[in-house]
């Protein structure tokens, strides 16, 4: 198929993106994940420019459409949490005291 590359780089929101490739999604899905979604969607695409600098736009985006496809699967069978993309979800509290961390004597 054959995308335009200007208008995928007028996309905004994470439906966009599912519209713009044509991919089926669940808006419930997307809508409980979507910056989880969209932040492992650009590490993959990151992973896709520096790997295939030798392919032209065009395939680049059929690229983009895979790595869309597969940010979305992850979170139909994960969580965010488990997922930890974002730094806030692998700092350790200052203020709290674990469980495990108590002794018990």
């Amino acid at each position: 198929m054959t995308w335009d590359v200007a208008k995928f780089n007028q996309i905004v929101d994470a439906e966009e993106y599912f519209e713009f490739f044509k991919l089926d999604y669940d808006p419930q899905v997307v809508h409980v994940n979507r910056l989880h979604i969209l932040k492992l969607f650009s590490q993959y695409i990151r992973e896709i420019d520096n790997n295939n600098s030798a392919v032209s736009q065009a395939e680049k985006l059929d690229l983009y459409c895979t790595a869309l496809k597969q940010a979305y699967e992850v979170f139909l069978s994960s969580t965010p949490l488990q997922q930890k993309l974002f730094k806030v979800f692998k700092q350790k509290p200052n203020n709290i005291v674990m469980l495990t961390e108590i002794a018990t004597s």
